[in-house]
């Protein structure tokens, strides 16, 4: 039976990743967002802080997928932190009080978190179970903390709202990787084709990653499974240090040119970044290190215990995959219909 799923913040990249897979398979896809626009699905305009007409779309529909929150890919001033702070905090506390007053509230609420709430470490991952969550890092620059603030505030806000007849899950998810213009992996293999794509800083920092499809199947997974619930790691399981992990970007990059006919260009050099170089590369463009120079090694225990099977449990086959899917227009993946 076709779902309704309401997705908050759902404008973005990762927004559009699962809107575009729920709408393939023939479910209701509602888009929530603050600049309505022309989409395959349903988009309707909120403010992320007050109730609405846009309250009505989640009374009587399955699930909600929050992913609602201003952009961290910015410089950390006390302007930008304070709206990436009240977006998410604000959107979170107005979902859950409309959420509380719907005569047919979702049975599940799926709330984007991070896994950048985790320490900065290498000695051992991150599971929800064991992990050692961030903010007191010795290693780590003061300023890394608002990251972690922002993200164990806005569980909190999760964590608050009076829901009993939905349940909740905080997704703790590293970087989604889709060839979609705009995105991370669309940054990373720019750089790489430009001949940057080589170590950043010390190469030792962990990576951690989750391709498309996996994510989509990981959400279908959660949306299946009624018994779990609270902090879910959405993560490739075997993260690995940045600088295994962008040779093996290079190498796909240019296996994919070579299979065309090309030579691969400058993706074969793969210039190096010291920290230093990043930090002024970041000023100009208007960003932070901590989105590269954190070691984010987090692992995704509760969905492995659950039995969750990843179909892209290695870096080079995703990245060989990512890849061939840019050269041939962004076409998207199969839709599996079997999440296990």
């Amino acid at each position: 039976m076709p779902l309704k799923l309401v997705i908050p913040g759902g404008s973005g990249q990762v927004g559009a990743v699962l809107a575009r897979a729920f709408r393939s398979r023939g479910d209701e896809v509602v888009v929530l967002t603050r600049a309505a626009r022309p989409a395959p699905w349903r988009t309707i305009a909120w403010d992320g802080r007050a109730l609405g007409p846009w309250a009505a779309e989640i009374d009587g529909a399955d699930v909600v997928i929050n992913l609602a929150g201003r952009s961290v890919n910015c410089r950390y001033s006390d302007a930008n932190l304070k709206q990436m702070t009240d977006s998410r905090i604000d959107s979170t506390r107005i979902i859950g009080r409309a959420i509380a007053q719907a005569a047919r509230p979702p049975r599940l609420w799926l709330q984007a978190s991070t896994a950048t709430i985790y320490a900065h470490r290498f000695d051992a991952p991150n599971d929800e179970a064991t992990g050692i969550i961030g903010g007191r890092e010795p290693d780590a620059p003061a300023k890394w903390r608002a990251s972690i603030d922002i993200a164990t505030a806005w569980e909190r806000a999760l964590d608050e709202a009076d829901t009993p007849r939905t349940r909740k899950v905080a997704m703790r998810s590293a970087m989604t990787m889709s060839p979609d213009k705009g995105g991370i992996f669309d940054t990373l293999l720019g750089l790489v084709r430009k001949g940057l794509g080589g170590t950043s800083g010390s190469g030792r920092q962990f990576v951690s990653w989750v391709h498309e499809t996996d994510f989509i199947r990981a959400i279908e997974f959660l949306i299946q499974r009624e018994d779990l619930c609270g902090p879910i790691n959405i993560a490739f399981p075997n993260p690995v240090p940045n600088a295994q992990f962008m040779r093996d970007l290079r190498r796909a990059w240019v296996q994919t040119e070579r299979a065309r006919g090309r030579s691969g260009g400058l993706a074969r050099i793969g210039l190096p970044a010291t920290s230093w170089m990043l930090e002024i590369g970041a000023v100009f463009l208007r960003t932070e290190t901590e989105l590269i120079l954190k070691s984010r090694r987090v692992v995704p225990k509760r969905l492995l215990e659950a039995g969750f099977q990843f179909r892209f449990p290695d870096w080079p086959a995703a990245a060989r995959d990512l890849c061939a899917r840019v050269t041939s227009c962004n076409s998207p993946p199969p839709r599996p219909r079997n999440s296990s």
